[in-house]
């Protein structure tokens, strides 16, 4: 599964995906997307984050060329999908979030068969790797329609892969699959990053995102409201918790402390101070000192970091 980005010269010096001014509008008069500009690193893993409906799958299809877009332009290593469209689709690789495969072909012939369709020689030994990559080499003769759900959509990043794209589309991949796939699934990406292919991911299961990308772009009604690398994106946005552990459990927050922003947890033994990690002042001195004045006591604290998934929640609530 080695990329042929080297074979190429040329192309050292392009972003894996360029997208500029991207735009389209459906006969219905629906917006997709709203002048969508977009570049994504070669060798990074990107993740793409929106509630249904924000414009991901549409911006997804018009970059694989399933759907046309109103107007922009999109280029894959520096060839415009529209103009050199062979080669530019010849560089992606896309796993779809349907199911859509032939029930009575053979797991290993379906796969080398998608290889074929992007015009490149047969080569048994990396269609070999792949399906013992993805836990499919025992299925390699099975007709399609005797497997399960999961092994399907195994299947079908097999035959994402087949062709050695440069640049891979993970559409939500791993909804509605076993815990077993996405750990094989997660360590081929991994493997995948280590040889120079770039990963766009959209996932509902945030916490995926959070382990895995490099950088995130969150999309909504159309709009790309914010590119950042992750951990920037959690120092800049993100929020602490200070857990205190009471020795003590409250019934409520007394009336002195209402105007801090705290909050009971764990039936009363514990109080939750939320804090901007950003601010010039995180106010924890006066909280300590008000919570000694009005007589509480602790016996342990600690602090916690936002999710990446509550600061996504966050975001989007803000554009709405």
């Amino acid at each position: 599964m080695t990329p042929q980005a080297a074979e190429r010269p040329g192309e050292d010096g392009a972003p894996a995906l360029s997208v500029r001014g991207l735009h389209k509008t459906y006969e219905s008069g629906f917006q997709a997307l709203r002048t969508v500009d977009l570049e994504i690193r070669r060798g990074e893993i990107f993740a793409l984050l929106g509630p249904n409906g924000a414009g991901k799958t549409t911006l997804i299809s018009i970059i694989c060329g399933i759907v046309r877009p109103s107007g922009g332009q999109v280029e894959v290593n520096g060839h415009d999908i529209v103009r050199d469209w062979r080669r530019a689709r010849s560089l992606i690789g896309l796993v779809p979030q349907e199911l859509t495969t032939d029930s009575f072909e053979k797991v290993r012939d379906t796969v080398a068969f998608s290889r074929g369709l992007y015009g490149c020689r047969p080569d048994p030994a990396h269609i070999e790797h792949v399906l013992r990559a993805l836990s499919l080499w025992d299925k390699r003769d099975a007709q399609m329609r005797t497997l399960s759900g999961g092994m399907k959509r195994r299947v079908l990043i097999a035959k994402a892969l087949a062709h050695e794209p440069e640049l891979l589309f993970l559409d939500e991949p791993t909804a509605g699959v076993d815990v077993e796939l996405r750990r094989d699934m997660w360590a081929l990406v991994r493997e995948l990053r280590e040889q120079g292919v770039t990963i766009v991911l959209t996932t509902h299961y945030i916490e995926e995102a959070e382990e895995m990308a490099d950088r995130v772009g969150v999309i909504n009604h159309g709009q790309i409201i914010l590119v950042e690398r992750k951990d920037t994106l959690m120092q800049k946005l993100g929020r602490k918790r200070l857990a205190l552990q009471l020795q003590t459990p409250l019934l409520a927050i007394p009336d002195a402390l209402t105007h801090l922003e705290l909050e009971l947890a764990d039936d009363g033994h514990q109080l939750i101070y939320t804090f901007d990690t950003q601010a010039e002042r995180t106010g924890i001195t006066r909280l300590l000192q008000d919570l000694s004045s009005a007589g509480i006591r602790f016996s342990d604290m600690h602090t916690e970091q936002s999710t990446l998934e509550e600061i996504f929640v966050d975001l989007v609530r803000r554009e709405s």
